[in-house]
């Protein structure tokens, strides 16, 4: 047997046992009799993969998305999920477009839940997209702490013409991202696509969770009161946190 193979699956199996609360990397190597800089080095391989996610410098490990994906198991962030399927359905009912609730990986948003509307023209997006080429991505990053902004610039770089064409500097970039972070709110405008998207953070204990967001036609978002489907949106968010705290 192949002994860093086993390791790892060990390791999977420790934190799979309560996969929402986080296990410290002492915790884990002790557990397992493991060397700390063994398990470390484990850990940020499977970091890497996407099957384990750290909360933190110093909160631990939880499960990553890539480890119910391999199960077709939608229990990645059980809490945000329940709390948040009945009032995302019914902020669907009320406004009839696509909502989307998403969280941050690495330099992607990814969709953990979505609702569709009865409209004949629908606004798809996939589940995985690059941070600056989505409304819900531009919002988790502005909601992360300026340290934190800063080393994402500094790993992945600006955002290209394409993903972002209204920014083209990094004090351009700093600038709009400190306004969606003021208002809570992202607004992006998809001309080559004609499509609106709009999102706003939900909360867990002080802490942005994930994003939650609509995505229309703009010809419908044109031809609607923004700021009573902004409101919705907000309250939407506001009934989740609700649940979640």
């Amino acid at each position: 047997m192949i002994q860093v193979i086993n390791r790892a699956l060990d390791l999977l199996e420790q934190i799979a046992n309560d996969p929402e609360r986080p296990k410290a990397l002492g915790d884990l190597a002790d557990s397992l009799n493991l060397n700390h800089g063994t398990c470390a080095n484990i850990l940020k391989t499977l970091v890497a993969r996407g099957y384990v996610e750290q909360i933190g410098t110093k909160k631990g490990y939880i499960l990553g998305s890539q480890s119910y994906t391999l199960t077709a198991n939608e229990a990645y962030r059980k809490d945000l999920l329940e709390a948040s399927r009945e009032e995302m359905d019914a902020l669907t009912q009320a406004i009839n477009e696509n909502c989307l609730l998403a969280v941050l990986k690495d330099n992607q948003r990814i969709a953990i839940y979505r609702t569709f509307a009865e409209q004949d023209l629908q606004v798809r997006t996939t589940d995985i997209k690059p941070i600056y080429d989505s409304a819900s991505g531009r919002l988790l990053l502005a909601m992360l702490p300026k340290e934190k902004i800063q080393r994402f610039i500094a790993k992945y770089g600006l955002p290209s013409d394409e993903s972002w064409p209204e920014v083209q500097s990094e004090t351009q970039l700093l600038d709009s991202l400190a306004l969606m972070r003021r208002e809570e709110l992202a607004l992006q405008t998809i001309a080559n696509r004609h499509v609106m998207g709009l999102a706003v953070p939900i909360y867990k204990n002080g802490l942005v969770v994930a994003s939650l967001s609509i995505y229309l036609p703009e010809y419908r978002y044109m031809a609607m009161d923004k700021q009573k489907l902004i409101a919705s949106l907000r309250q939407c968010a506001k009934n989740i946190h609700k649940r979640l705290n």
